[in-house]
């Protein structure tokens, strides 16, 4: 299955016990629809997602990326500890696509723009130069 969404929270990298790592994140799906009255519906389902295969990846994973996942969708309920019933939507991601970023990097945006300073710099003229050479 595969699911297209944002996250809603940077991730979390957890140690367990065994020695393996786990990324911990969740996004928001969007959907909208017409109802009987012809009146569009926005409806959004919220995703808890598990990624196993490498703790890394939690270093591009930040709130408001927008990513597509592949894996598998199951289900969990449990009593909260005010006593009331809660379910939600969980998702093993085995394979994750980073389509943007959602926060910008300050020094990755620092270093792109002094490299589009340079770029845009005129270069110095050597004074050896012999302008003699020139056509005009």
């Amino acid at each position: 299955m595969n699911i297209i969404g944002r996250l809603t929270r940077d991730a979390q990298v957890c140690k367990l016990s065994n020695e393996k790592h786990v990324v911990n994140f969740s996004i928001a799906t969007n959907d909208s629809y017409r109802n009987k009255q012809g009146e569009r519906v926005e409806q959004t389902t919220y995703f808890q997602c598990a990624y196993w295969i490498s703790p890394k990846v939690a270093n591009f994973l930040t709130k408001g990326t927008l990513v597509e996942l592949s894996g598998r969708a199951y289900t969990s309920a449990w009593i909260g500890k005010d006593g009331e019933p809660h379910a939600g939507l969980n998702f093993h991601t085995s394979q994750i696509k980073v389509h943007s970023s959602g926060k910008r990097n300050e020094s990755n945006s620092n270093v792109s723009n002094k490299a589009t300073q340079k770029k845009n710099e005129k270069p110095k003229s050597n004074k050896n130069d012999k302008d003699d050479d020139l056509p005009f």
